[in-house]
């Protein structure tokens, strides 16, 4: 969850800084300075303030996150709210940590676009921040509601959703071959992203008792790339529509 809102910060930087924009690495580096001290800020508001590490409660189960639904009513009249949060912190800190990203977009970021952003227009120098107003509202809900849900199911999530995003990417920029990849840096930096994303997820899903076991699994990270830029040349529309036309 923390990882999101960076994540959804360079892809509409990406989205609308447009192909001519020399403002988009900016950008991009700027959300990454946001939500790295949105981070370190949370961490040291938290309990114990002051440091970087927190104290937290272990989670045991699916309901550990949804105190609420377990509030006593004593003789079934009236219901006493007092249930509290079982896995303190890690269901609260991810609002204070939104909440940091947010003052600090606010403050740093219309600055920034309003003076570099020179190859786009008015209307559409803000819209990565009018995205980021929409996506962080959604982003909160989601916490609240499948926080326990994704606790337990995020790495797959990421490996799922990074291995479609980049299936996306490349087929979007027309990437066939590996000179297609090299030839601008911008889709290199997309590409080692995602593979982050890749070996994320794996270490996420990794046991700690056998990491010995399943960390070489890192080796795959390369692998969804790999076989996308040694298949794309046989599912190339033209390709197929050609071999349609001659009766193959």
């Amino acid at each position: 969850m923390a990882m999101l809102p960076l994540v959804l910060h360079w892809f509409f930087i990406e989205w609308y800084s447009g192909k001519k924009s020399s403002s988009a690495l900016f950008q991009h580096v700027t959300a990454l300075f946001e939500c790295t001290m949105a981070a370190i800020t949370t961490l040291l508001v938290s309990d114990p303030v002051g440091v970087l590490y927190i104290h937290s409660c272990r989670v045991l189960m699916l309901s550990d996150w949804y105190t609420m639904l377990y509030n006593p009513s004593p003789d079934y009249v009236t219901t006493v709210h007092c249930t509290h949060e079982a896995v303190y912190p890690l269901y609260t800190i991810v609002f204070i940590y939104y909440a940091f990203c947010l003052v600090l977009m606010m403050l740093l970021r219309p600055l920034l676009v309003k003076k570099i952003a020179c190859g786009l227009g008015k209307s559409d120098r803000f819209k990565s921040i009018y995205a980021a107003l929409y996506f962080f509202p959604i982003l909160t809900v989601l916490q609240a509601v499948g926080g326990g849900l994704l606790y337990y199911a995020f790495p797959y999530i990421i490996l799922v959703l990074s291995l479609v995003t980049l299936a996306v990417y490349m087929s979007a920029s027309e990437i066939e071959n590996c000179y297609d990849l090299l030839v601008r840096k911008k889709r290199l930096i997309v590409l080692f992203s995602h593979w982050l994303l890749h070996a994320y997820g794996i270490i996420s899903i990794s046991r700690v008792d056998k990491l010995e076991q399943d960390l070489p699994l890192l080796a795959l990270v390369p692998t969804p790339a790999l076989f996308y830029l040694f298949t794309a040349k046989f599912t190339e529309p033209s390709r197929i529509l050609s071999e349609g036309a001659n009766g193959h």
